[in-house]
């Protein structure tokens, strides 16, 4: 039985897996008291045979929940940093770890189960986007604002585009907030549409299958022009993979 952690920008996923599947599972997000969630949520787990961790933030972030485990479980978690290759996955990068970790696995988790070709896209506080072979190659990528993200940063840097209600996606807007909601939304879409053709023109004999994962994939995914699916839990589903391909060292 293994604790996975996808520790993100806006909050912390994780999944207790065991033979069959995810027997927990849960989330909070970074402002909502997250050592004191966890512990409520983990105190009845079963102990895991081991903790594996993805991880974007920063260490102090790694620290508080590796102190909740070390409570908890009297386990220390593994923080799964980017390789150069693993799992069938040749990472782009010339310098590999400074790919994030959760990209890579996001791309491990689509070669392990049969998905690449593909184009990976990631709808959460940034838009990430990496294209992944048949045999595994990793292309390369581009990051951009997510769509909530670009909203904050025109709002925040304009004195009269303000918004004062709830705002919705259009294709063309006659109105402010619906506007700036509708531009945001839309260029997100714009630009995975771009991407995903672009890759199909590099490589003609290998049509990429879209696949849509973070917290904003579910809203994003009607505003795209080409077929697309969700395929949630990338990162966790990656670790999985992971896992299984690296034991745990025996105990002496």
């Amino acid at each position: 039985m293994k604790l996975l952690l996808d520790l993100g920008n806006t909050r912390l996923k994780w999944v207790l897996a065991d033979d069959e599947g995810w027997a927990a599972r849960g989330a909070v997000g970074w402002e909502e008291g997250v050592s004191h969630v966890l512990t409520q949520s983990w105190r009845e787990l079963p102990c895991p045979d081991r903790v594996l961790g993805s991880s974007v933030v920063d260490a102090a972030r790694e620290s508080q929940i590796q102190a909740v485990i070390a409570t908890l479980f009297a386990r220390d978690a593994t923080w799964v940093r980017t390789p150069a290759q693993a799992c069938g996955v040749r990472n782009a990068y010339p310098e590999p770890h400074r790919l994030g970790v959760d990209r890579f696995l996001a791309m491990v988790a689509a070669h392990a189960e049969g998905h690449a070709p593909c184009v990976l896209a990631g709808i959460g506080t940034a838009l990430t986007l990496d294209a992944l072979t048949a045999d595994g190659r990793h292309l390369g990528g581009l990051i951009a604002p997510g769509p909530l993200l670009m909203q904050q940063s025109l709002l925040g840097a304009t004195v009269r585009v303000q918004t004062d209600h709830g705002a919705a996606i259009r294709d063309i807007a006659d109105n402010t907030p619906d506007a700036v909601a509708s531009g945001c939304w839309q260029a997100v879409a714009a630009l995975i549409e771009r991407f995903t053709r672009h890759i199909a023109t590099l490589h003609p004999d290998q049509t990429p299958r879209l696949l849509l994962d973070g917290g904003d994939a579910v809203t994003l995914l009607p505003l795209l022009k080409m077929p697309a699916e969700l395929a949630p839990d990338s990162v966790l589903r990656g670790l999985l993979v992971w896992a299984h391909a690296h034991p745990a060292p025996a105990s002496p």
